[in-house]
């Protein structure tokens, strides 16, 4: 997919001196979502973060099919030749998770180590991809009606009643969070979820056996559904899983230092 169907934005935090890390948002976020956790990288890595289609400051001028998981991965491809970053670490949260396992998979010289945090592979029949995407449509239409009730706020908050959040809620810098998220436009978001949604994404476990690079994959502790996911991927591939305490789905968010380190040490030990 050509650039010229994207007006990307994105920025670079930290020492350009330094290994450059791709940092991919998970769904309602921005190139923002990795905040904290790069002030506590910033010295010893460049990062590298991006609004992805629908999301942010980001511009797509082509259709609708500018938005699917095969298109937005080329079009990040040819963004990072742009930039002269021909390898680099890639972290992917949630659905910026599923992204980035795509991209490793399809591009693995590209991304020698990889760290995919509350991500999967994608849904295996046809009939759980077809359920999925009835419910992501459900999703798609709340949020067009949104904009006509002016009631994205409500939204969110209700989004985040849903189990796999855990208890994040009740962290002190939620309302930050949510402030955050309502940059978005609700429209442009419900473009991602009917054409990046789970439901629609290609579905990557065949693939998975082949992996042969270092992998890292992060769970919170009240992620259930995703605890159980990413058990299984570990069984068919080489990978590391971790376990993150006192966490739900958003890690990074509830425990930044938890999560930093355990990217810290996955990156030396696996240094080439």
């Amino acid at each position: 997919m050509s650039l010229e169907n994207y007006q990307f934005h994105y920025s670079f935090t930290g020492n350009s001196q330094k290994s450059p890390i791709l940092f991919l948002h998970g769904f309602m976020g921005n190139c923002h979502e990795f905040d904290e956790t790069i002030k506590l990288l910033s010295d010893d890595f460049d990062c590298l973060t991006i609004d992805l289609p629908g999301h942010g400051k980001t511009q797509v001028f082509g259709g609708d099919e500018c938005y699917t998981m095969a298109n937005t991965a080329q079009a990040l491809i040819n963004l990072l030749d742009k930039l002269k970053i021909y390898q680099c670490f890639l972290v992917g949260y949630s659905m910026g998770g599923r992204l980035a396992l795509y991209l490793y998979l399809h591009f693995p010289q590209r991304f020698p180590q990889v760290i995919l945090e509350s991500a999967s592979p994608g849904l295996i029949t046809e009939v759980e991809q077809l359920e999925r995407v009835k419910s992501d449509e459900q999703i798609a239409r709340k949020l067009t009606i949104c904009v006509e009730k002016s009631d994205f706020r409500a939204f969110l908050l209700n989004w985040y009643n849903q189990p796999i959040f855990g208890y994040i809620k009740n962290h002190p810098q939620f309302k930050g969070m949510i402030e955050s998220r309502l940059q978005n436009n609700p429209l442009e978001l419900a473009k991602s979820l009917r054409f990046m949604g789970t439901g629609c994404q290609p579905c990557l476990w065949e693939k998975l056996e082949e992996n042969t690079n270092p992998l890292l994959l992060l769970v919170g502790e009240y992620d259930e559904k995703f605890i159980v996911v990413n058990r299984k991927m570990i069984n068919i591939c080489e990978a590391q899983l971790k376990v993150i305490n006192n966490s739900g789905h958003n890690i990074h968010f509830e425990k930044t230092f938890a999560f930093v380190q355990n990217l810290r040490n996955f990156l030396s030990l696996n240094k080439h």
